[in-house]
């Protein structure tokens, strides 16, 4: 029986899209380049894991395309003027603020047994032991109450008044019943023993419109209609997600039709969809979203090579970025200053950009002591070479061409950068999370409008062992200035007073340089002629949460 189950998987997968869809196109057939490291939503953030789990399953609140923050699974968002948040001290005298959110009325696991406050108790119970490794961790041990006022009503108690306090972001409802008697049997290995792992086609996981019915690790996910969603019913009785990671396989793969569309999220890279666009005319529609997606290089500090920051400096003004853009992207993505998108309200046009300049970048290298070897690569005075690894997902070819043009560019003022590259699934799922690269890592961060960057840069969030390899800071920057704006950007309520707390972190972070920023980048959307209503947002709340309002063209 279960290489029965396994076989017809794979037939499924195999099938041309147009074949899936003739008829009434009861199917729907999407290329993506990743294929999740794990499906449990509340551990480790992963863009595939995102976009896949935006079909099963509705946060509380989300932010839209037009990067308002809005309700998903709740009835209205708190304010102080609605009465839904009101401010108040802790026990031991701090200002805190007491949140209630109500949960829609229908919402049901894929079972049919109701979404309650007590599978956002179990969440919240979960998140608050470190052990877990839920993250972002912050959010957890800032809730230090939870208050079930009934079935769909719960308050959250919280020891810091932040300006988004109205949200929940990745603080999503667990199934209680399934998932509570696993975590408490073993803490520490939840992670993996969680039934997103072991039993993920489980429908009790799951309560959006569709449910995860399928999987064939490191090629794809099949989605199906949940009997028990009560929200407006989706446009496809299955939608069958391919993961293809090398993005001229992903072109092939939808040319022949056996894709129906390409995820902008994770798809082809910009220069490759323009370059499709020219040549396939009418055939596709194509979208180009401007977004929150940083594509940077994450650096390892405690490389001796890395270490120290004029080092960095020298690197990122050895390397022509603007060149790249123009070459690669046809000039459609910014170079980046930092994480902070030119289009945020916070960003700060002042903070260093580090321009290309080879000569300054080869005089900052010589003031902290390398010199040009016999072969061209500088050594220090102990005879070390300029050299590190530069790591990215293999198969991406916009990334895999950027690796050999920076590796040139850097090579022509004496560093050298070898380049290894692993799978996604590999390279997110082991490689990043549990810091085991030893030298650079470039891939893409995305995020939600005015995102305080506290995972990625405060000294708590460095992923460990101990953590249970919660927390994003990869590089291991500890810095106790970016630590103190860290802490009181979230706490500052009034936009004009944040403003200069957004202005020194962002010009602190360009100086430092615990990552290389890049560029901000645009997302390729491509589509067939007859879909219609997918809303490309930009950010991390993809657009698959809005999967209801996808329909065929009559």
């Amino acid at each position: 029986m279960r290489h029965a189950v396994l076989a017809a998987i794979l037939s499924l997968l195999a099938l041309p899209a147009a074949a899936q869809n003739a008829g009434g196109r009861d199917s729907l057939t999407i290329g993506i380049t990743q294929y999740p490291g794990n499906f449990h939503p509340n551990i480790e953030n992963m863009a595939a894991k995102a976009y896949i789990l935006g079909f099963a399953l509705r946060p509380v609140t989300a932010y839209d395309d037009a990067w308002k923050l809005t309700c998903l699974s709740c009835t209205e968002l708190p304010s102080l003027e609605n009465g839904q948040a009101v401010l108040e001290n802790t026990p031991d005298g701090k200002p805190g603020i007491r949140i209630t959110w109500t949960l829609r009325e229908g919402l049901a696991w894929g079972d049919g047994t109701p979404v309650t406050a007590e599978d956002m108790r179990f969440a919240w119970e979960a998140g608050r032991a470190f052990e877990t490794g839920f993250g972002p961790a912050e959010t957890y041990r800032s809730a230090y109450e939870f208050i079930a006022e009934d079935a769909r009503r719960f308050t959250i108690r919280f020891d810091k008044v932040t300006f988004d306090f109205a949200g929940l972001g990745q603080f999503q409802p667990l199934p209680a019943r399934i998932e509570r008697p696993i975590w408490e049997a073993d803490r520490a290995n939840y992670r993996n023993r969680s039934t997103y792992e072991t039993g993920t086609t489980n429908p009790a996981l799951y309560n959006g419109p569709y449910r995860i019915a399928a999987t064939q690790p490191g090629a794809g996910v099949t989605l199906e209609r949940n009997a028990h969603w009560a929200g407006p019913a989706p446009a496809f009785n299955r939608i069958n997600i391919r993961t293809v990671e090398n993005t001229a396989a992903m072109e092939a793969q939808l040319l022949a039709g056996q894709v129906d569309m390409v995820a902008g999220e994770m798809g082809l890279p910009l220069e490759q969809a323009v370059a499709l666009e020219k040549r396939t005319g009418e055939r596709f529609r194509f979208n180009y979203r401007p977004g929150l997606t940083y594509e940077h290089i994450d650096l390892r500090l405690d490389n001796p090579v890395l270490a120290d920051r004029r080092v960095r400096q020298a690197l990122l003004m050895g390397a022509d970025r603007a060149q790249i853009v123009a070459r690669l992207y046809d000039g459609r993505q910014p170079v980046a200053l930092g994480n902070v998108h030119p289009d945020d309200p916070m960003y700060d046009a002042e903070a260093p950009a580090w321009p290309y300049d080879p000569a300054r970048a080869k005089a900052l290298l010589e003031e902290a002591g390398w010199r040009p070897g016999p072969d061209g690569i500088r050594r220090n005075a102990a005879g070390e070479r300029l050299s590190f690894d530069l790591m990215t997902t293999a198969g991406n070819r916009a990334r895999e061409q950027v690796q050999q043009i920076l590796a040139g560019q850097w090579r022509a003022i004496g560093a050298e950068a070898r380049i290894r590259n692993e799978p996604a699934r590999v390279f997110f799922g082991e490689t990043v999370s549990q810091r085991r690269f030893t030298g650079m890592a470039m891939f893409a961060w995305v995020s939600s409008p005015e995102n305080v960057p506290r995972t990625l840069f405060h000294s708590d969030e460095i992923p460990t062992a101990a953590r249970n390899w919660s927390g994003q800071n990869y590089p291991g920057f500890v810095n106790a200035e970016a630590d103190r704006l860290i802490e009181e950007l979230p706490i500052e309520l009034d936009p004009a007073r944040r403003r200069p707390l957004w202005s020194q972190l962002q010009r602190l972070v360009a100086t430092e340089l615990p990552a290389l920023p890049l560029w901000h980048r645009a997302d390729s959307h491509v589509w067939p002629r007859w879909l219609q209503g997918v809303r490309p947002t930009g950010h991390q709340n993809y657009s698959s949460l809005w999967v209801t309002e996808w329909r065929v063209a009559p």
